[in-house]
C-alpha cells in the first residue's frame, strides 16, 4: 500500500507544565466529541505547548471556546500513514530535500500491525510547495 500524505490544519495552545494537564485536556475534548488525528506536546519555557490536529476544526474551535482555551491561529502540518518498512520516511524526506524544503520538526512512530505514522511541519512559506511535491491535499 502506498503512503498517504495529508496536509491538515493544527492549532497550538499552551498549558501549565504539570502532571495531569494533558490528561485533563484530552478528557475534556473527548467529552465534547472532538476526534484528534494527532496530538503533540513539548516543553515551551516554563509551560508546555500542545499541538492539536483535529478531524473537524470547527468542533475543536467550539470545544475550545466552551472550555475557555486560547487556541492559536490555524496553521498547517502534514500527516503520513503507511505500511511500516525499513526506511519508510526516506523517500518522503528526500523529495522534500530535493525541493529545498526544510522539515522543521517531525515525529514518527510504528503503529503496530505493520503500519506507521508521522507528523511533520515545514515553514509556512513552504507549505504549498511541500503539499504539491508530496501530492498532499
Amino acid at each position: 500500500m502506498l503512503d498517504t500524505v495529508r496536509k491538515l490544519d493544527y492549532f497550538a495552545l499552551t498549558l501549565p507544565d504539570r502532571p495531569g494537564e494533558g490528561a485533563r485536556l484530552v478528557a475534556a475534548l473527548k467529552e465534547r466529541g472532538v476526534n484528534l488525528l494527532a496530538f503533540s506536546g513539548f516543553p515551551a519555557g516554563r509551560r508546555a505547548q500542545i499541538d492539536l490536529v483535529p478531524e473537524d476544526a470547527a468542533a475543536l474551535r467550539a470545544a475550545a471556546k466552551r472550555l475557555k482555551l486560547a487556541l492559536g491561529a490555524k496553521k498547517a502540518c502534514f500527516v503520513i500513514q503507511g505500511d511500516d518498512r525499513v526506511g519508510a520516511l526516506a523517500d518522503t524526506l528526500q523529495r522534500l530535500a530535493d525541493a529545498q524544503i526544510n522539515v522543521t520538526a517531525i515525529q514518527a512512530v510504528t503503529a503496530g500491525m505493520g503500519r506507521y505514522g508521522a507528523i511533520f511541519w515545514v515553514k509556512p512559506r513552504d507549505v504549498a510547495k511541500a503539499a504539491k511535491r508530496l501530492g498532499a491535499g
